[in-house]
């Protein structure tokens, strides 16, 4: 894998730049004009995870939220806000929640190794653990116990977006977004959607 020094990113940008202008004169001024997107991306910080990539998308097509193993906690004022913002301003029409295999946070939920923040954070996902201990130890191997939590993940994160405010508002007038749960197989590039059910409370 190539790492550019931040001159070599710099001339990276200029080369990207002066490309986008000559196949599409006016895509800065359209880019530039302001954003309507009608996804909310809900995602794993995980530097092999940009959405925009697997799916083809432009700049201006996804609103995005990242943080370590795809989390939706109901006290973080940052996601809270980018929720607000993404429906009540964006009218964002669907809000992915996305994980992926072989997710560090997970695997430091479920193996405990981890210490500070970082620990405070993944906690909640180690209580997901927890609760399917026998389903997840009865799996075979290392790689596949990792991988069914972070299906599980994905699910308890599409549920804790059920239990938000904002989104109890907007199921309550009929006008919510679709919620979505998927997760990425990075050794195929392969998006495989949970098919995660609408939660109600």
């Amino acid at each position: 894998m190539i790492h550019y020094t931040i001159d070599e990113l710099l001339k990276n940008n200029q080369s990207w730049a002066a490309q986008k202008l000559a196949f599409e004169p006016e895509y800065f001024n359209e880019l530039s004009a302001g954003q309507k997107p009608p996804y909310l991306y809900i995602g794993c910080s995980d530097s092999r995870m940009p959405l925009t990539r697997f799916t083809q998308t432009e700049p201006g097509e996804i609103f995005v939220h990242r943080n370590i193993a795809n989390q939706v906690s109901l006290t973080d004022i940052n996601f809270l806000s980018i929720l607000d913002y993404a429906i009540a301003h964006l009218e964002v029409q669907h809000i992915i929640v996305c994980g992926h295999y072989g997710c560090g946070g997970i695997e430091a939920a479920l193996e405990g190794r981890t210490t500070g923040l970082v620990d405070n954070w993944v906690n909640p996902i180690r209580e997901i653990y927890l609760q399917k201990q026998v389903e997840i130890d009865s799996l075979s191997s290392r790689k596949d116990k990792i991988n069914r939590l972070a299906e599980l993940n994905v699910i308890v994160q599409v549920k804790n977006l059920y239990q938000t405010s904002i989104l109890r508002k907007c199921l309550r007038e009929d006008n919510a977004p679709q919620i979505h749960g998927w997760v990425i197989n990075l050794q195929t590039g392969l998006i495989k959607d949970l098919q995660v059910p609408l939660f109600k409370f």
